[in-house]
C-alpha cells in the first residue's frame, strides 16, 4: 500500500469523523490496512484504537463503498459491532463459509436474539449493533459512500486472534513509502 493512499485515507476519515460529531483522542493508534491484497478499494479498512485494556477494547473505523473487510473470526474476542454513522453490511456465518451451508443460528442484534442463516446479509442503519460471539466468521462493508463503524469488545490480539478465510490475508499492509507520513501506524517500525 502507498503510503500517499494511506494518509488519503486518514485525512478523509479525519474528515468524516469530525463532520459527524466523532471526536479522537490526543496521538490516536491508528491502523490503515489493504489486508496484504493490494487493493485497498476492495480490502481495506481504517482503524482508530481508542481504548486497549486487558479486559477489553474500543476502536472506530472508516470505510468507503466497496471497502470490504474479509470474511475471518476469532478465537477469543467477543466483539459488538456498531453502525455509528451511514449503513454498514454484516455478513454472518456459522462456521467456515464454505463449511456453514444453510445453517441456522442465533445471535444478538441491538440486544435482542435474532435467528439467521449462514451467509445472512444484515444491514445495520446508525446507531444499530450486532453481538459477534467468538467463532463467528463475518464479513462487513458499508452500503453507503462513508460509513464510521464502532467497535467495542473483549481484549483485542490482531496478531494471534485474526482467522481469515483468505489465506493470502496479512492482517497489516506492507507499505511503500512514496511520501512521508502524515501518522504513525500501529505496523511502523
Amino acid at each position: 500500500m502507498q503510503r500517499s493512499d494511506i494518509n488519503r485515507l486518514v485525512r478523509a476519515a479525519e474528515t468524516c469523523f469530525e463532520a459527524h460529531g466523532h471526536s479522537l483522542p490526543p496521538q490516536p493508534r491508528w491502523d490503515v490496512t489493504d489486508f496484504g491484497l493490494g487493493d485497498w478499494r476492495r480490502h481495506g479498512l481504517v482503524l482508530v484504537n481508542l481504548a486497549e485494556e486487558p479486559e477489553y477494547c474500543e476502536k472506530l473505523m472508516y470505510a468507503q463503498r466497496g471497502m470490504t473487510t474479509p470474511a475471518h473470526c476469532h478465537r477469543r474476542k467477543k466483539e459488538d459491532i456498531i453502525a455509528r454513522w451511514g449503513t454498514l453490511r454484516v455478513r454472518v456465518w456459522a462456521d467456515e463459509p464454505a463449511r456453514a451451508g444453510e445453517r441456522e443460528f442465533t445471535l444478538r442484534v441491538n440486544g435482542r436474539p435474532l435467528t439467521v442463516r449462514s451467509g445472512a446479509d444484515l444491514d445495520l442503519p446508525a446507531g444499530w449493533r450486532v453481538t459477534l460471539p467468538p467463532g463467528l466468521y463475518h464479513e462487513f462493508a458499508p452500503l453507503t459512500a462513508e460509513c464510521v463503524i464502532g467497535e467495542v469488545s473483549t481484549a483485542n490480539d490482531d496478531t494471534r486472534d485474526n482467522f481469515f478465510i483468505n489465506p493470502d490475508i496479512g492482517r497489516y499492509p506492507a507499505v511503500i513509502e512514496d511520501e512521508p507520513p502524515l501518522v504513525k501506524l500501529l505496523s511502523d517500525r
